[in-house]
C-alpha cells in the first residue's frame, strides 16, 4: 500500500522539488502545503502515515504545527525541517514530539533515509503491539521466563539481562523460522546501525552460551536474512 506523506513546506520550488522526489524515488503519495494553516487543514481531511514540517514558515511555524498534529495523533512520525542548526531547536523538535530533524540545506536522498527508516520503525512496532504476550517458553531441557528474565536448566538458573531477555523471547516467538536482523534491531535497540548491530552479535553469543549445554537446541546464523532458533 503507498504511504501517503504531508509534506509543509513555505518555499514552493524546493516543495514542489520534494514532492515530486518523493513521489517518483519513494513511490509516495505527497500531500503539499505550503504554510501552517494549510497543512493542519490538510491533516484533518485525510489520512497521512508521516509528516515532513519546515519550522519558519508564515501564519503557523512548524513547531506550532506539530503540536496541533501530536494532539489529533500520538503516534504519526514527524519531520522537523529547518535552516537552523541551533541544539535548542533540535531539543524543541524532539520535546514537541518530533522523530527526526533535518537541517537545510539537505541531499534530498538524505531525506528519503531517514523517511524509510521512520516507517520500518513503525512497521515494526505495529508487528510487536501485534505479538502474542506469551511470557513462558519450552526451549529443549530450558524453560524461559521473560518476566523474570531467567532461564532454567535441571535445577540450575542463569539471570538474563533484559536486551538478553528481549531478544531470546523474539527468537522463541520465532522459533524453528527466520528471526530478520533488521527486526529484532529495530524492535529492541530502535535503530539497525552498526553499532547496535555489534551490540546484538554479543548477546547473541551469550545466548548461545547459555543454551549449549542441550545439544538440541542451537542459535543459528542464517546468511544475508538473520538468525533461527533451531529446537530439534
Amino acid at each position: 500500500m503507498t504511504k501517503r506523506i504531508l509534506l509543509v513546506e513555505d518555499d514552493p520550488n524546493l516543495g514542489l522539488l520534494l514532492q515530486d522526489y518523493l513521489q517518483l524515488k519513494g513511490k509516495f503519495d505527497v500531500v503539499l502545503a505550503v504554510d501552517g494553516d494549510e497543512g493542519l487543514r490538510a491533516f484533518n481531511k485525510q489520512d497521512f502515515d508521516l509528516c515532513i514540517l519546515d519550522v519558519m514558515m508564515p501564519k503557523k511555524d512548524g513547531f506550532t504545527l506539530g503540536k496541533e498534529i501530536r494532539k489529533i495523533n500520538q503516534d504519526i512520525p514527524i519531520i522537523f525541517a529547518t535552516a537552523k542548526a541551533m541544539m535548542e531547536d533540535k531539543a524543541s523538535a524532539y520535546d514537541l514530539g518530533g522523530d527526526d530533524y533535518i537541517t537545510k540545506p539537505f541531499r534530498i536522498e538524505e531525506l528519503l533515509l531517514r523517511i524509510n527508516a521512520l516507517l520500518k520503525r513503525v512497521a515494526v512496532k505495529d508487528s510487536a503491539d501485534q505479538v502474542p504476550d506469551q511470557t513462558h517458553f519450552s526451549i529443549g531441557d530450558y524453560e524461559f521466563d521473560y518476566t523474570t528474565q531467567m532461564i532454567l536448566f535441571k535445577g540450575t538458573q542463569q539471570k538474563l539481562s533484559t536486551k538478553e531477555a528481549e531478544l531470546l523471547r523474539l527468537l522463541c516467538l520465532k522459533k524453528n523460522t527466520v528471526l530478520t536482523r533488521e527486526e529484532a534491531l529495530l524492535s529492541i535497540w530502535h535503530d539497525d546501525n552498526y553499532f547496535n548491530g555489534r551490540s546484538m552479535d554479543v548477546f547473541l553469543s551469550k545466548l548461545r552460551k547459555y543454551l549449549k549445554q542441550d545439544p538440541n537446541v542451537e542459535i543459528l546464523n542464517v546468511h544475508g536474512k538473520g538468525y533461527k532458533l533451531l529446537v530439534n
